[in-house]
């Protein structure tokens, strides 16, 4: 089957809102990551308990709004959600600052402000991720998320270091007003952005929670979007736990170093990077399922490689090869799944494709966490493995996904 590289001469110059929005985006995703790790290192002062609650008060109110934030954000609009979202967590930053110079990193305070940022979460997440398929035409689509993409994984990369940096010199209270500077400015900016938004006539509208549910049938009912959410949540059960959870394991068995392991993570970083802005640089692929389907099998290969590494060395190796086929996977899917959506149901969507990423990752980090302390790291790797492979494998089973042309895509 003819899978080519986008002609770069015929791609379409990404507007100058949608450089202007992402770079509000990437400013606030700098300040929530940072936010997140003086969260995390304040909690983990009070002990293991007290930091388990407080990712669980992030977690649990985001997976349980999602679909409902969803539905709103197609109701009332991507922009004025995001208003409201970044309106609330500005407030909520300042009072943290102020809470925490006066008062300390309190339990309550800590639990308090995750309830926030889940809940928060929940409904700015869909807006936010329908909002370059608004502010871009289609045949820009895949160049703008790869765009994304690839400063989000540039960011998770450096955020830990910031972090620290940012935590060690001025606490909870300086990280949260740095975080509430970043809210300022994504409101700035989105009262100058102005997306396109086709928002249902009054009398059209439906209880809130039957449009979420009219989000989950459209996925379930499209022979592109089942296939491809389904691939998503695999991806994220499977794939996402090795760098973060089942990597560092393997190296405490085989006794290499942090400063080792941690080259491995950056490899596979390095190897997204790459791929995402090849598709900035000259566009996706021609058949965007097809290239999905093939980069997670070549993720599976990678963590194969990874299984039977015999030092630091070969790990970079098959981590370099993880992130290429994660990068392959990510940057056609996602502008997939975008495109074939209905602009009527671009949050919902976007809700539902968060919720089948989270929703396998809560699970299969603990699963696959258990098996490896019974079974041991490799083992469980190559079950990762055999299960990425043979969903890879699986999805090139569907025609409607496989067979889709980017300019088809594209209408």
């Amino acid at each position: 089957m003819d899978v080519v590289l986008t002609d770069a001469r015929h791609l379409p110059s990404l507007p100058r809102t949608y450089y202007l929005w992402l770079g509000g985006a990437m400013a606030s995703l700098i300040g929530d990551s940072m936010l997140y790790f003086a969260l995390a290192w304040a909690a983990t002062a009070h002990g293991g308990a007290v930091a388990g609650l407080v990712l669980t008060a992030i977690n649990l109110p985001r997976v349980m709004l999602l679909l409902v934030g969803g539905a709103l954000g197609d109701r009332l609009g991507a922009r004025r959600v995001m208003i409201a979202g970044d309106s609330v967590m500005l407030v909520a930053s300042v009072l943290l600052a102020a809470l925490a110079y006066h008062l300390g990193a309190e339990p309550w305070l800590l639990i308090g402000v995750g309830v926030v940022i889940g809940t928060v979460d929940a409904f700015y997440l869909p807006a936010s991720g329908s909002m370059p398929r608004r502010l871009v035409g289609p045949a820009g689509l895949p160049r703008a998320l790869a765009l994304r993409q690839s400063g989000s994984q540039l960011i998770s990369m450096g955020a830990g270091p910031l972090g620290g940096i940012l935590v060690g010199a001025a606490g909870l209270a300086g990280t949260a007003l740095v975080n509430a500077v970043t809210f300022a400015l994504v409101l700035v900016i989105l009262i100058v952005v102005r997306p396109n938004q086709e928002l249902p006539p009054a009398h059209a509208r439906q209880p809130v929670l039957r449009e979420a549910a009219d989000g989950i049938r459209l996925g379930v009912a499209d022979p592109i979007l089942r296939p491809a959410l389904l691939l998503v949540g695999a991806a994220a059960g499977f794939l996402l736990p090795i760098m973060s959870l089942l990597l560092p394991l393997l190296a405490r068995q085989h006794d290499w170093s942090a400063t080792a392991t941690g080259l491995v993570v950056g490899a596979q970083g390095l190897g997204m990077v790459a791929v995402t802005l090849t598709v900035v640089r000259r566009g996706q692929f021609s058949r965007p399922g097809l290239v999905a389907c093939r980069g997670l099998l070549l993720a599976g290969l990678g963590i194969g490689a990874l299984t039977a590494a015999p030092g630091p060395g070969a790990a970079l190796a098959a981590g370099l090869l993880i992130g290429v086929g994660n990068g392959l996977f990510a940057s056609h899917i996602a502008p997939l799944i975008m495109t074939v959506t209905p602009q009527s149901h671009l949050s919902r969507i976007q809700a539902l494709l968060t919720l089948v990423q989270s929703l396998p990752l809560l699970l299969m980090n603990n699963v696959l966490g258990n098996l490896a302390t019974f079974t041991g790291p490799a083992l469980t790797l190559f079950i990762c493995c055999i299960a990425v492979i043979a969903t890879g494998l699986a999805a090139l089973t569907s025609e409607p996904l496989t067979r889709l042309s980017a300019s088809r895509a594209d209408q």
